[in-house]
């Protein structure tokens, strides 16, 4: 991806009462059947043979413009791999009419974004923008399809972000290797789905700028791509549009390259050992060649998949997680592209746990599936979990627009995109185990073990690949440059504005003294609750740093009526998603569900929140996982940087330790500390539930009424404390030997949620790293190739906020980076920012505002926040003239006030024999501490010898 590479499926799944009436108490085995309503939809082809696909949103103001071309790193020629997916990033370069980022400044300048990715068989570009900007889209897409400029300079500056990305994405990411890396290679023999999508740095460095013209040339075409449109728009008008910017493009004479590589069958059982020089726990995984997407038995791998690991009551999280407790993480995937692809199970071991255990226990629950078919209460939870999914994905309108672009690309016909939820409602029982009997087979695995490289054997090493080819590729077509400025074809001009309908927040106290607000925001069958509670990690005992996070992150966990596999079992048979969470100043249960489970679904959230158990036995579990998880995040530049931000920049208050605890203060903790956080904070009056989606305030004030009405009202909890940090500045480098890259941070506190600088704060912060527009992306990615991504944040609380610049760089940039943020926070002060910036900056936390504001989860997460800090709710209308109303010296006086680099803190994280020098010649106070001896516990983060 532009912003992401490949793999993106598999490094998802690790980004891991008496109020209940008795008849609710255990909910029906199975559910009854959800409907999700079908993407409606217009198709029409082109003469020159590209697909056109519109559907018509008129609830919207925006609409998305999205380009799917048939050509994924499968196509990568050889010698070449990655090259799929560095030409993706090429494409947001010049065209013959526009010149380098002018995309940028089309979308994200005007209260847009936009993106692509890169997956095996396709790449996709897509937009969102206000719907009056459609013309103008169409014409961008139109243009650098048929006269993208491939110069020496945009060229070489996207390869070194493409590094980076790599670096930042699989060697710096302790499993980045063995999901992104070493899955494919080890499950494939012939098919060109082994070679990772991101490619390898050797391969990169050997492109040349004729590859990349003759790849454009070969496969950036109009009978190669489809057209996607959703959103508001006349379809007149866009017809006659997409006629006159597509319609002009020719159809090449010569035939596209095809794969014909066929992947053998498997025949007897594999092992793949791979090493990474920092994997704090072992892993392993099993694979299995499967299907195609269009294959009749994906939908019954789909459902075998859900069955496996779709959520906390699946047979791999509760075997391997819940009751052995012999895994961190369990997973399972059903990759099933355009050409046959393959199943995987996987495990990330628990401490003390080995390798071998894993294996024979993943080995064991796909045996059980082969043995006998799921019970009908697994196959009904299944199957509501995936189509509530689908329902999800359909809530945005570039949502739905991918599951269209989704489906043509990978089966031939995008009306597949209705259809394959008939599909999955049509597997049976004896389906899962028919397909787990046929693929999933002893002699059909392979296995693939993941240790550190201190476990590797004496003397043993990865092969060395082959030296690419210096030449691939000569090319002998058109060369486009930038025109001339006088002589550039003009864009569009633009369509009056859409306005947006606003929702009308409601609101009720309970006599309880719950809050309530409901706001109807989407005729779409989905309804988020939200339950906020104003008590977080300010609120966590001395010495006990993550307690409240526990408190929180417990509520799931078992309650006086239900266990923690039924209140997951339950939940996830409804279709809902129901999660519980702390951070520094606030605690909450938000559940999304579809309407008419609601009633259900909303007395087990009343249940966790008011009647946690908090078991012994489950602490201990949550406690394990924890420290585990911890192992793991110690081991990645960005989150170690992040976990020492808040023991720096809020030292000597409430909120200077870390948040989620730390490996010395999670065992500390005793059930009687988190019941009685439970018991002091957890109380209506000192909550909010907010509900939103396709819900009306008669309909929400009588549900939480019904299910939140009998809470009891305790004695009044303590007031949350002043935070007034004092910090001196603090230079900071955590050494972390072998990773690969380093992650650079600028921290310090900032400002208050109710500050009268709150506006020109954000947009100050917007100037700077809100974006991919913005001024530290344009120093350090855009200009200089030195990362994937950099970027700043303004973190408003109570009283006291933070703010945070940050990027990750090779380790040898990180003095270089530093330099750069620091020179953006002292530029900010020093000038002022031009009308343009501001205006187009402004567009940016408006358009993304907005965006928010469209998806019930979005909504409720905003007037919670408003709550929370005493807003009024009318603060949803007031927005965008708050943001408007902001000055150039406003922004230019807070830039001097708060955001001044010589007040600031600087953690790196990364390895410092790359760094440590040059930093030191910079930061004479630098503190080097290795992350061995990190103890964010300590006010030195230091162990004490």
């Amino acid at each position: 991806m532009r912003r992401t590479a490949r793999a993106c499926a598999l490094a998802a799944l690790l980004a891991s009462s008496a109020l209940a009436p008795a008849a609710l108490a255990q909910a029906p085995a199975a559910a009854a059947r959800a409907e999700v309503p079908p993407i409606a939809f217009k198709q029409r082809t082109l003469p020159n043979g590209m697909k056109v696909f519109t559907s018509l949103d008129r609830a919207t103001p925006n609409v998305t413009v999205q380009v799917w071309y048939g050509v994924g790193s499968k196509d990568d020629p050889q010698g070449r791999s990655g090259f799929a997916h560095l030409f993706e990033h090429m494409m947001f370069k010049a065209t013959k009419n526009l010149p380098a980022e002018s995309i940028d400044r089309m979308t994200e300048d005007v209260g847009g974004f936009n993106n692509a990715s890169t997956w095996d068989d396709f790449t996709n570009y897509y937009e969102v923008v206000p719907a009056n900007h459609l013309e103008r889209l169409l014409w961008v897409e139109a243009e650098r399809m048929g006269s993208l400029v491939v110069d020496e300079a945009n060229f070489k500056s996207e390869r070194d972000v493409v590094k980076e990305e790599f670096r930042q994405n699989y060697l710096a990411q302790p499993y980045g290797r063995l999901f992104g890396l070493y899955l494919p290679q080890a499950t494939y023999q012939a098919h060109p789905y082994k070679r990772p999508g991101i490619g390898n740095i050797e391969e990169l460095d050997a492109a040349t700028i004729d590859d990349v013209r003759a790849f454009h040339q070969t496969w950036y075409r109009p009978d190669n791509a489809a057209l996607i449109v959703v959103g508001n728009f006349d379809e007149a008008k866009l017809n006659a549009w997409v006629d006159r910017y597509f319609g002009a493009l020719e159809r090449p004479a010569r035939p596209m390259p095809q794969v014909t590589a066929k992947e053998p069958p498997r025949t007897q059982p594999g092992v793949f050992e791979g090493y990474g020089p920092n994997v704090p726990l072992p892993a392993v995984a099993i694979t299995w060649k499967s299907v195609e997407a269009a294959h009749p038995d994906a939908a019954a791998l789909t459902v075998l998949d859900a069955i496996l690991s779709g959520g906390k009551s699946s047979r791999l999280y509760n075997s391997l997680v819940y009751e052995k407790q012999i895994a961190a993480e369990a997973m399972s995937n059903a990759d099933l592209p355009k050409d046959p692809g393959m199943f995987m199970v996987a495990a990330i071991m628990a401490s003390g746990h080995t390798i071998q255990e894993g294996e024979a226990a993943l080995l064991a629950e796909v045996k059980r599936l082969r043995d006998q078919p799921p019970t009908a209460a697994e196959l009904a939870e299944a199957k509501n979990e995936l189509v509530a999914g689908k329902l999800r994905e359909r809530e945005t309108i570039d949502g739905r627009g991918f599951a269209l672009g989704y489906a043509l690309q990978l089966t031939g016909d995008a009306a597949r995109a209705n259809t394959e939820l008939a599909d999955l409602q049509a597997v049976t029982a004896a389906d899962v185990q028919r397909v787990a009997r046929k693929y999933l087979t002893d002699n059909g695995r392979m296995v693939v073990r993941y240790r550190a490289e201190s476990e590797r054997p004496a003397g043993s090493k990865d092969p060395t690949p082959p030296a690419p080819p210096k030449t691939v590729a000569k090319y002998d077509g058109p060369v486009f440059t930038l025109a001339p400025e006088g002589q550039r074809a003009p864009p569009p001009p633009l369509a009056e504005p859409v306005q947006p309908v606003l929702p009308k927040p409601a609101e009720r106290t309970l006599a309880n003294g719950l809050r309530v607000i409901v706001a109807r925001s989407s005729d779409l069958p989905l309804v988020t609750a939200d339950l906020t509670v104003r008590t977080g990690a300010w609120a966590d005992p001395q010495g006990l740093a993550g307690a409240a996070a526990m408190t929180a992150g417990m509520l799931t966990e078992g309650t006086r009526t239900r266990s923690a596999q039924q209140i997951a079992s339950q939940t996830e048979a409804l279709g809902a998603s129901l999660a519980s969470g702390g951070g520094l100043e606030s605690s909450s249960v938000t559940l999304n569900v579809m309407p008419d489970k609601l009633p259900e679904a909303l007395a087990i959230m009343a249940d966790v929140a008011v009647n946690p158990a908090f078991a012994d036995e489950e602490l201990e579990r949550q406690r394990q996982q924890a420290l585990d998880g911890l192992q793991v995040a110690y081991q990645q530049p960005g989150q170690l940087a992040g976990m020492a931000a808040a023991p720096v920049v809020f030292a000597g208050t409430a909120f200077g330790h870390a948040p989620n605890g730390t490996p010395d203060s999670l065992p500390k903790l005793k059930r009687t500390d988190l019941a009685a956080i439970h018991a002091r904070h957890y109380q209506p009056q000192n909550s909010v539930l907010v509900l939103t989606g396709d819900i009306t305030p008669e309909q929400g004030f009588a549900l939480a009424e019904r299910a939140f009405g009998g809470w009891a009202r305790g004695a009044n909890p303590p007031p949350a404390p002043e935070i007034r940090p004092q910090p001196q500045p603090r230079a900071i480098a955590i050494d972390l030997p072998g990773t690969g890259q380093a992650s650079v941070n600028v921290v310090k506190p900032a400002i208050a949620r109710t500050d009268p600088d709150y506006y020109p704060g954000m947009v100050a912060t917007t100037v700077l790293g809100g974006g991919y527009s913005a001024r530290l992306n344009q120093e350090i990615r855009i200009k200089r190739g030195l990362s994937y991504g950099a970027r700043a944040g303004l973190s408003t609380a109570r009283t006291t906020g933070s703010f945070r610049a940050s990027a990750q760089t090779k380790n040898e940039s990180a003095p270089q980076v530093l330099d750069l943020i620091n020179a953006e926070m002292a530029r900010l002060a020093a000038e002022p920012a031009s009308a343009d910036e501001l205006k187009a900056r402004k567009s940016v936390l408006v358009g993304s505002f907005g965006r928010e504001l469209a998806t019930s989860g979005g909504l409720a997460d905003i007037l919670g926040n408003l709550a929370l800090y005493g807003l009024p709710l009318d603060e949803i209308t007031t927005y965008t003239a708050k943001v408007e109303a902001v000055q150039a010296p406003q922004v230019q006086d807070f830039a001097r006030r708060v955001l001044d680099p010589a007040q600031a803190s600087v953690i790196v994280a990364g390895d410092a024999k790359a760094f440590q020098a040059p930093l030191k010649a910079k930061l004479p106070n630098l503190e080097v501490i290795p992350a061995a001896q990190l103890d964010l516990d300590s006010r030195t983060l230091r162990k004490a010898p």
